[in-house]
């Protein structure tokens, strides 16, 4: 089931907002936003650098661009070999790696806090630095291509999650998928990646996000010695993107596959996204995914259609609130061998129907705060998690504020709030519906 989620960008875990220590943000004079998340308990730095171009900022007809961008930085630059990069951070004992999403690329290292300098050294190198060539963007595209074959056209489960997503999005580029379409990765150029890396990888267009053991002053001093010296884009272009139409009429797909062992319905629904000075809504519909299916044992999905009535072997539910357009609210099951598509479909939505004629269960919405209020407190532990909250919110209009403001927000959560977002999103009429089934299922 992990596979079969991996087409949606959300996280089941509990939210982490909490502070290791003070948090300071400063500006370099090229434009780079810079984070420092102290945290002297460990002799360890995370460096993170957030770029505000993600899948649904690239051209069109270039699908699959910032996701092939993720791959080429790691080439040789004027300075480092092709794969020196990764060499050189890992002969200090640290490790790296990189990841796109719809809104935002970000690459990091966790080292020792000693290394950090040289860390920052070599990343403001690749910052502007890359030497692209025909022979290295036709072998990353064949690398990227390949990779395709193997997470999305070979697993039924995956091409059912992006097309799903493509129908959950008629005009707004969040259903274009973040490795990009085939045909679209295929005509990728040298020309292609060059202007692109021109224009969207420079100071002023990213985030610089420390955390561990260092101090503001140190931090300063190294980003504007490595990082201050880089040119930003002149006349960086603003993050227009087409606007999502109302949906009217509920869409439903079912895709068939010989390769599916299990059937499997996807439902989501677009919902309110974190919004900046007024996170109220995101904050209930959080509580809205945990209470429904946030447990495997204790939701209510688990517990009525799992164990009272046993319909299926697992649901669950999730909301991803923390992007720059658009959240995303989904649900749903697997049914048990014995149960047929439209028996389980129908036993899920008399759940949710229940549900929202009585509300949540006031005991099971306490466990969830406390949960979530305890899950503050042990996030201080990660250095990463911090530094990976504080860039994705930058990098989708969200402000240190409102990441410090985020754990008191979940604590005044009412159950009113809960049941206001749950009329207004889940509503059928403005929801995707899909079946994954077998070919056996499908000739029923």
């Amino acid at each position: 089931m992990r596979k079969v989620l991996s087409g949606f960008v959300f996280f089941l875990s509990l939210p982490v907002a909490a502070l290791a220590g003070p948090v300071t943000q400063f500006k370099l004079d090229n434009g780079l936003d810079v984070v420092v998340i102290e945290d002297h308990r460990a002799p360890v730095a995370v460096q993170m650098m957030w770029y505000r171009i993600g899948a649904a900022d690239e051209p069109p007809g270039h699908s699959g661009i910032a996701h092939f961008f993720e791959h080429l930085m790691f080439k040789a630059t004027d300075d480092l070999k092709a794969g020196e990069f990764s060499d050189i951070v890992e002969a200090q004992g640290g490790n790296d790696n990189a990841f796109t999403s719809w809104d935002y690329t970000a690459y990091y290292q966790r080292v020792a806090a000693d290394r950090l300098d040289l860390m920052m050294k070599i990343e403001a190198d690749r910052m502007r630095d890359l030497q692209l060539t025909d022979d290295v963007v036709s072998t990353e595209r064949n690398v990227i291509l390949e990779e395709r074959n193997q997470r999305v056209d070979s697993d039924p489960g995956s091409l059912f999650s992006e097309q799903t997503r493509a129908a959950q999005y008629l005009n707004h580029p969040y259903g274009i998928p973040v490795i990009g379409w085939r045909h679209e990765i295929a005509a990728l150029n040298r020309a292609d990646a060059e202007a692109f890396y021109k224009t969207f990888y420079a100071p002023n267009n990213a985030v610089l996000v420390v955390a561990g053991d260092v101090t503001p002053e140190a931090v300063r001093q190294m980003a504007e010695t490595h990082y201050g010296p880089v040119a930003p884009t002149a006349d960086l272009p603003a993050r227009h993107r087409p606007s999502e139409p109302p949906q009217l009429a509920e869409r439903r797909l079912t895709m068939r596959d010989a390769r599916v062992s299990q059937p499997f319905i996807m439902r989501s629904y677009l919902a309110p996204k974190r919004r900046s000075g007024d996170q109220k809504e995101a904050a209930a519909l959080l509580y809205l995914a945990e209470l429904l299916g946030g447990s495997g044992t204790t939701s209510l999905f688990a517990r009525q259609l799992q164990f009272a009535d046993p319909k299926a072997v697992y649901s669950y539910a999730f909301y991803d609130g923390t992007a720059l357009d658009s959240g995303t609210f989904g649900l749903g099951l697997v049914p048990l061998p014995d149960v047929k598509p439209e028996e389980a479909e129908a036993a899920m939505d008399k759940v949710i129907a229940d549900f929202l004629a009585s509300g949540p269960d006031r005991p099971a919405f306490d466990r969830i705060r406390t949960q979530l209020r305890a899950a503050e407190i042990y996030g201080r532990d990660d250095a990463q998690g911090l530094a990976q909250r504080y860039g994705e919110a930058l990098s989708v209009g969200l402000t240190v504020q409102d990441v410090q403001d985020w754990p008191q927000v979940l604590q005044e959560v009412t159950p009113e709030d809960v049941m206001e977002v749950a009329r207004k999103v889940l509503d059928r009429r403005q929801a995707v519906t899909g079946w994954l089934l077998t070919d056996e299922e499908a000739a029923q």
